[in-house]
């Protein structure tokens, strides 16, 4: 069943904000090297759909997943708009996660529903990579959610993923110089093998 209450509170948070395009996640962008030449890619609770616009550039048969129809449409009239075939759809992942075996390529960012990780890895296929930013506890900035359960606790993010290879790990929080680097968040890049 559809969480209709979040449905709704991001359904008109995406009406209210000025369309944009949105940059794809950090993540995304510094381990790009790291994507198959070819695939099927998951942009999961896309929002406006800056990672998916991103997979489907670099050539993969993109998805696009997110719990409002407000996003979902400007991700559709934006892929149409650049020429790009995103598949993207209003769909509560918390209800209907990804099936297994399906995706060689799921990205994530700014999204922490730690009841579906197991579903994440095993929509992974054989050799298939999880790019994955979300925001964690040790905070420099007040950027992001208030709620601490939409936050990453220390290497959170690795137990929840520790059954995938790690290729790439990143969490700085408040250590050394807070003014240099990516704060904030955790990075995870992690293959199925």
């Amino acid at each position: 069943m559809v969480d209709e209450r979040a449905r709704g509170k991001w359904n008109r948070r995406y009406a209210d904000a000025p369309a944009h395009t949105p940059a794809p996640a950090r993540v995304l962008t510094e381990y790009e090297y790291l994507l198959p030449a070819e695939g099927t890619a998951l942009d999961l609770a896309c929002g406006r759909g800056g990672n998916a616009l991103f997979l489907a550039r670099k050539g993969l048969e993109v998805q696009a997943w997110d719990i409002s129809e407000e996003a979902v449409a400007g991700l559709d009239h934006e892929a149409r708009a650049k020429g790009l075939a995103i598949r993207a759809y209003a769909r509560d992942v918390r209800e209907q996660p990804p099936r297994a075996n399906t995706f060689d390529v799921i990205c994530v960012s700014y999204y922490l529903e730690r009841d579906i990780c197991d579903a994440i890895i095993s929509a992974l296929r054989a050799g298939g990579i999880l790019f994955y930013q979300t925001f964690i506890h040790e905070k420099v900035t007040d950027e992001g959610p208030h709620n601490p359960a939409y936050r990453l606790g220390p290497n959170e993010l690795l137990k929840l993923f520790a059954s995938l290879h790690v290729l790439a790990y990143q969490e700085l929080g408040c250590v050394g110089h807070t003014g240099r680097g990516t704060r904030d968040t955790a990075w995870l890049v992690a293959q199925n093998r």
